[in-house]
């Protein structure tokens, strides 16, 4: 985006291009100009937090362990055992980067 603007588009050209508010387009622009690049990288704390993490993986194995025919009963059994809820989506590509952990 800041490119963009260096390129003379404007904040609402910039948004459209890259699916955000014009909001944000200037808050790109205002962070970069005050740190320069380093303004630009996420900082600590931004950004959606993740249902699932490393600490979910042995109960999520435990799940499937337990009911390896049924993503739907295998996360209802990881719901709970950890408290936490997601959907099957979810679930199903927690599994998925658990497999290809174990395959690299």
């Amino acid at each position: 985006s800041i490119l963009l603007k260096s390129e003379g588009k404007s904040a609402l050209q910039i948004a459209e291009m890259l699916e955000v508010t014009v909001p944000t387009v200037y808050a790109w622009v205002k962070r970069y100009e005050e740190n320069g690049i380093k303004g630009l990288e996420t900082r600590p704390g931004q950004g959606r937090k993740p249902i699932m993490d490393c600490s979910d993986e042995e109960a999520v194995r435990k799940a499937i362990e337990e009911d390896r025919q049924s993503v739907s009963k295998a996360r209802e059994a990881w719901q709970n055992a950890t408290g936490k809820e997601a959907s099957d989506i979810t679930f199903k590509r927690f599994l998925e980067t658990l497999v290809q952990d174990i395959s690299v």
